[in-house]
C-alpha cells in the first residue's frame, strides 16, 4: 500500500493538466483512482477498462491499470500497460517510474536503471526517483554511480541520517568497510535513537575485528529496542568470543525466539552447544538450521561431526556424503566419512574415501581455492541487507515476535489461545457505516442495530436493508455489473419522477457501492433538499464526504480552484461535522453518530472532545465495544494511562480481543 500510495501522489502532479479527454472519460478515470486508492484493485481495472476500450490512445488508464496489476502481483501485465502508456504519451515521467518499479520487483535492474534515469530526466531533482535508480544501481553492482547519487542527494541535504544509513549500505556492499563505518557514524550523530544506525555500525565494527566497539554498539542497539535477530547473533558471536557462553547462548536464544526460521540462529546455538559438549541439543540445532536452509551445504558438515559423536556412524556418513557432493575438494569430510565407516566395520569403504582424498591431495591449488568457499565456524547475520530492505534487515523494531506467531497459527480462529501475545497496530476502530454488505465481529457485543434504520427498510424502497457495519464485504465482479446496472434503472425512475428523495438515495447508495463517492454526495444531497429531516442521508453523505476528503488528501486534487489545500480541507472537515450534528439533532439516541464525530476529533488530535463524544456515544449504547476501545487508545494519547487501559479492559470484555495486547504492552 505504501508504495501505492507514493505512486499515486507523483502521478497527481505528474498528469496534472495532461488529460484533456472528455468529461466522461475523466470522471471514469477519478472514479478508478478512487478505488485505485481505497485498495479494490479489480474494480479499478474495470473502470480503466472502460476508459481504454473508449479512448485507446490515451495514456492515462493504462499508466492507472498498470499501478493495479502491480499490487495483484500481475508484473507483466503491468509492463505490458506502461509501454502501451509510453507509446501513447512518452512525455510523462510517472509511466517510467512505475515501469522502472515493475522491473526493479522483477530484478531487471538494468532496465530498471534505464527508466528511473527516464523518469529524472523530466524531474531531475526528485529524490524518490534518485533513491530508486540508486537502489537498483547497487544491486547490479554498480557501487560507484549508486554512490554518486547518495552523494548528490547528501550534498543538499548532509544531516540527514537515512541517506548516510544509505551511504553505509552500499559502501558495505563493496566491502569498503571504513567508509561504512564512516556513514553509519554519520547516521549516528544525527539519530543516536534509532536502532538500525547502531546495529549497522556494530556488524562493520565486528568486521574490522573492533570487537569491543561493535559490543557496545549491539548492547545500545538492543537497549533501543531491536528485535532483530541479527543482533542477537552478531552480539552472541561477540560474547563466543569472549568465552562468554552463558550470555552467547542467552543471544542465541532470544535470536531464535525473533526469528524461528534464521539458520543462522540455529547453526551458531548449535556450534556453541557443542563446544560446551552439549550434543543431542547441538543436534536438535544443526537439524533446525538444514531444514530451513538446506542448501547451506556446510551445515552438513558440522552435524555430521555432532553424529560422529553421538555414534551415530550411519548418518555422518549420510552427512558427509552431502557435503563431499557439493564439494569434492573438502579433504576434512573424505577422512570423517572413512572414520565411521571404519566404525561400522566396514574397512573397504573407509579405505575409498581415504584413497579419493590422496587422490585429490594431488590438486593443492584447486583445493584450497575450492575449500576457500566453505564457512564451517560461527557465521555473522547477513552482512548484504542491501538486496532487501536495509532499514528492515538491521532493525524490525515494529514486527511482531514471530515465535509468537508460529505458536498463534495453531488456531484456526485469531481470537483463541494467548491473543494477548497477537502483536496489534496502535490504531482506531473505523467508523461505523451504513451499507447493504456487512461483516461484523460476531464476538463483539456492540449494538449493531438503530430503530430509524430498521422502519426504513420496513419501507421497503431500496434494493436491500440497510446494516450497520464497521466493514463492507469487497464485491465480486458479478456484483458490481449489477449496481452499474442499478444505477441505469435508478437514473431512469428518477429522468419521471425527480421529486423523489428515496430514488436519489438509493442511487447514491449505488455510487458509494462502486466508489464513486462524488456523485454519491451529490445524490445525498439532491435527497436531503427533498426531505430535509432524512437523518440517514446525512449519516451516509458525512461518512462519503470523509472517504472522499481522505481520497483528495492522498492525491492533492482540489476540490475547487480557488481555494486553497488548507482551506479546502477545513471547509470539508466542516461540512462533515455539519452532517452528523444534524443526524444528533434529528435522532439524539443515534450512538454512531457521536462515534463517528469522535473519531474525526480524534484525527484532528482533538483528544479532550474526542473523548466527550466517545462518551456520550457509551450513554447511547453501553455495549459500544468500538467506542470504548477508540476512548481507551485517546486517553492514552493524552497520557491518561489508567483511564485508557480500564476502557481497553471493557472493550476486551465486548469482544475486542486485540486490546488486551494493548493493555500488556502499556501496563
Amino acid at each position: 500500500m505504501r508504495h501505492l500510495r507514493n505512486i499515486l501522489v507523483c502521478l497527481a502532479v505528474a498528469t496534472a493538466g495532461i488529460c484533456q479527454a472528455q468529461l466522461n472519460t475523466d470522471r471514469i478515470i477519478a472514479i478508478g483512482r478512487n478505488a485505485l486508492y481505497f485498495e479494490d484493485y479489480v474494480l479499478s481495472i474495470q473502470y480503466f477498462n472502460q476508459v481504454i476500450k473508449a479512448k485507446p490512445y490515451l495514456a492515462e488508464p493504462y499508466l492507472y491499470r498498470a499501478i493495479a496489476k502491480i499490487q495483484l502481483g500481475d508484473y507483466t501485465g503491468a509492463e505490458n500497460d506502461c509501454n502501451t502508456a509510453a507509446r501513447n504519451n512518452p512525455f510523462m515521467p510517472g509511466i517510467y517510474y512505475t515501469r522502472g518499479f515493475v522491473y526493479r520487483q522483477l530484478e531487471e535492474w538494468d532496465k530498471a536503471e534505464a527508466d528511473f534515469s527516464e523518469a529524472l530526466a523530466f524531474a531531475p531533482e526528485n529524490k524518490t526517483y534518485i533513491l530508486l535508480r540508486a537502489d537498483v544501481r547497487a544491486r547490479r553492482g554498480d557501487y560507484e554511480s549508486a554512490l554518486q547519487d547518495i552523494d548528490y542527494l547528501l550534498k543538499k541535504d548532509p544531516k540527514s541520517p537515512s541517506l548516510n544509513f544509505e551511504k553505509g549500505s552500499i559502501c558495505l556492499s563493496k566491502n569498503d568497510t571504513l567508509c561504512a563505518l564512516a556513514c553509519f557514524s554519520e547516521a549516528i550523530v544525527y539519530d543516536s535513537q534509532n536502532a538500525a544506525n547502531r546495529s549497522a555500525r556494530g556488524l562493520v565494527n565486528i568486521m574490522l575485528g573492533n570487537d569491543q566497539e561493535a559490543l557496545t554498539d549491539l548492547n545500545e542497539a538492543i537497549e533501543l529496542g531491536s528485535k532483530w535477530a541479527g543482533d542477537y547473533i552478531n552480539r552472541g558471536i561477540l560474547h563466543y568470543k569472549l568465552h562468554n557462553y552463558r550470555n552467547a547462548l542467552a543471544d542465541y536464544d532470544k535470536a531464535v525466539e525473533y526469528d524461528p526460521n534464521n539458520a543462522q540462529c540455529y547453526f551458531n546455538r548449535g556450534l556453541l552447544r557443542a563446544e560446551v559438549g552439549d550434543y543431542n541439543r547441538a543436534l536438535d540445532d544443526f537439524n533446525e538450521a538444514i531444514e530451513t536452509a538446506p542448501e547451506k551445504t556446510e551445515m552438513y558438515y558440522q552435524r555430521g561431526i555432532i553424529n560422529l559423536q553421538l555414534r551415530q556412524w550411519k548418518d555422518a556418513v549420510r552427512d558427509f556424503d552431502v557435503l563431499i557432493k557439493h564439494h569434492p575438494y573438502f579433504l576434512p569430510s573424505y577422512y570423517l566419512a572413512a572414520q565411521a565407516k571404519t566404525a561400522l566395520d566396514d574397512p573397504q569403504g573407509a579405505y575409498e574415501y581415504q584413497q579419493t582424498a590422496h587422490r585429490l591431495e594431488e590438486n593443492k591449488e584447486e583445493i584450497q581455492r575450492q575449500q576457500a568457499k566453505l564457512n564451517t565456524d560461527v557465521q555473522l547475520a547477513d552482512n548484504q541487507p542491501q538486496k532487501k530492505n536495509r532499514r528492515k534487515e538491521f532493525s524490525n523494531r515494529a514486527a511482531q515476535n514471530q515465535t509468537e506467531a508460529e505458536e498463534e497459527r495453531k488456531y484456526e480462529s485469531e481470537s483463541r489461545g494467548t491473543v494477548q501475545k497477537n502483536y496489534t497496530d496502535i490504531a482506531l476502530e473505523p467508523n461505523i457505516i451504513l451499507s447493504y454488505y456487512a461483516h461484523n465481529q460476531a464476538l463483539r457485543r456492540t449494538s449493531y442495530f438503530h430503530y430509524t434504520i430498521d422502519e426504513y427498510n420496513k419501507k421497503q424502497v431500496l434494493p436491500s436493508p440497510l446494516k450497520i457495519a464497521l466493514q463492507e464485504i469487497p464485491l465480486t465482479a458479478e456484483m458490481v455489473t449489477q449496481h452499474f446496472e442499478a444505477i441505469d434503472h435508478l437514473s431512469q425512475l428518477i429522468d419521471s419522477n425527480d421529486s423523489a428523495a428515496d430514488l436519489y438515495f438509493a442511487r447514491a447508495i449505488e455510487f458509494a457501492l462502486v466508489q464513486d463517492y462524488s456523485s454519491a454526495i451529490d445524490d445525498c444531497t439532491k435527497a436531503i433538499i427533498l426531505q430535509p429531516d432524512f437523518a440517514i442521508a446525512y449519516f451516509c453523505r458525512a461518512n462519503w464526504r470523509q472517504k472522499y476528503l481522505e481520497y483528495q488528501r492522498s492525491t492533492g486534487d482540489m476540490p475547487t480552484a480557488e481555494q486553497s489545500f488548507e482551506n479546502s480541507f477545513r471547509t470539508a472537515s466542516e461540512l462533515i461535522m455539519r452532517d452528523y450534528d444534524q443526524v444528533i439533532y434529528l435522532q439524539p439516541d443515534f450512538a454512531s453518530a457521536y462515534y463517528n464525530k469522535a473519531n474525526i476529533l480524534c484525527a484532528q488530535r482533538n483528544w479532550k472532545d474526542a473523548i466527550a463524544y466517545y462518551t456520550q456515544a457509551i450513554e447511547k449504547d453501553q455495549e459500544f465495544a468500538e467506542a470504548y476501545f477508540n476512548r481507551g487508545l485517546t486517553h492514552l494519547y493524552s497520557d491518561e494511562v489508567k483511564q485508557g487501559i480500564d476502557d481497553l479492559s471493557k472493550a476486551g470484555e465486548l469482544g475486542i480481543y486485540q486490546a488486551y495486547n494493548l493493555i500488556t504492552r502499556f501496563r
